[in-house]
């Protein structure tokens, strides 16, 4: 068994199918939605954890991406602009998963790790000067 987090794409002609469920029930595999902004009048955004075996995870994306959906497995719905961020450090105490840290104590500055984030969107609140934007 594997996990993969992936971010998916809907063009606003597949947001209503049920493709979420079909990766459940046709291709035994586990679902963890991390965040979601899917309606009917506009585009679709999906940030999930995918855990199953390998081969049913990689048929699973096959049928997704027969939906014209775009899967990506690097891209993640929330970014860290490190030209705007000023390493104030008012981020770090607001991300539950370490995403965020300061790795050099020296230079103090900020470290954006996307594999640990969970995208609960507290650093966008916590930020003033904008450096963590979300897509969606």
């Amino acid at each position: 068994m594997i996990t993969k987090k992936l971010m998916l794409f809907f063009p606003k002609c597949e947001v209503e199918k049920p493709i979420v469920y079909h990766l459940i029930k046709d291709y035994n595999l586990k679902i963890n939605l991390i965040r979601a902004k899917i309606t009917p009048e506009e585009y679709g955004y999906l940030v999930m954890d995918i855990t199953g075996k390998e081969e049913d995870i990689e048929r699973g994306l096959e049928y997704v991406k027969g939906f014209d959906v775009n899967v990506n497995a690097t891209y993640r719905g929330l970014r860290h602009n490190e030209e705007k961020c000023t390493d104030c450090g008012n981020c770090l105490s607001h991300c539950p998963s370490g995403a965020l840290v300061v790795e050099d104590s020296k230079t103090r500055k900020i470290i954006f790790k996307p594999d640990k984030c969970i995208e609960c969107l507290a650093c966008i609140r916590a930020c003033p000067f904008n450096a963590c934007i979300s897509i969606f």
